[in-house]
């Protein structure tokens, strides 16, 4: 079967990213059955990369190590391993060294990052997002479910934006990335509906408004974790020096609530 890899796509991690997936070609994998939307990717078919990917009914994944571990959130259907079942909502982390067979029944899509996690990485999380309510934050309308919490400042989290809600005052030295889940979100000037996926750097946070509602994934982080080989690169030392200027102002306030 012939099938592409982009092994270069929005790897610039200190460049912000756009895509609106939806409007993206399915591009089939090397295991029938499973096909992909890229979203960024720094490398081959091993990579450091985040993805759309849809499994047919009755596709399985050979089994595979997880070098420097992966996080997928369920889009749709059920995806499911030897540790259990997951359902629309979920979001599971595996740790590096971690290593499963993925399958599913009926077919799934999923949200999936693979080799972004730091080696000191040692639990495995499952949440199952839909049976939690989010708390609201010192922004009007807006609410947050938060996944995942790392010392080393990274957060995961599902936020919720009533109609007519706005998040100006985006005081967060942090990087975002985001999945429109539900909705409509205007990032900036970005107009971003279901499916697109949004990637800023450090210092580079934009007002967030969404006029008819919208539920968003979202990830924030002080820096974000390059892949192997770039640490020379000039995308990776211009990353180098606003991640510096983020460290100095991690002491400025975070307008959004708990971090």
């Amino acid at each position: 079967m012939h099938y592409y890899v982009a092994e270069k796509l929005n790897a610039d991690l200190s460049k912000p990213a756009v895509v609106h997936s939806n409007n993206l070609p399915w591009t089939p994998s090397q295991t029938p059955g499973v096909e992909r939307r890229f979203l960024e990717r720094d490398g081959g078919e091993v990579a450091r990369a985040s993805s759309i990917v849809r499994y047919a009914p009755g596709s399985a994944f050979p089994r595979h190590v997880h070098d420097k571990g992966e996080e997928y959130l369920i889009l749709n259907g059920v995806f499911s391993d030897e540790h259990g079942d997951f359902g629309k909502g979920a979001y599971v982390r595996n740790p590096p060294g971690s290593t499963h067979a993925p399958f599913t029944k009926d077919g799934c899509i999923i949200f999936v990052k693979l080799r972004q996690m730091p080696a000191s990485t040692k639990d495995a999380l499952v949440v199952r997002t839909l049976d939690m309510k989010g708390a609201p934050t010192s922004v009007a309308g807006v609410t947050r479910t938060t996944l995942f919490e790392s010392e080393t400042g990274e957060t995961v989290a599902v936020e919720t934006y009533a109609p007519g809600a706005q998040w100006l005052d985006r005081a967060t030295h942090k990087g975002e990335e985001f999945l429109v889940l539900e909705g409509d979100l205007l990032y900036g000037d970005y107009v971003c509906e279901e499916g697109a996926w949004l990637r800023f750097p450090p210092g580079r946070a934009l007002p967030i408004r969404s006029k008819t509602g919208c539920k968003v994934w979202v990830k924030r982080v002080t820096c974000w974790l390059t892949a192997p080989g770039v640490t020379q690169s000039s995308s990776a030392a211009r990353l180098k020096l606003m991640c510096r200027a983020a460290a100095s102002n991690a002491r400025r306030p975070f307008n959004g609530g708990s971090r």
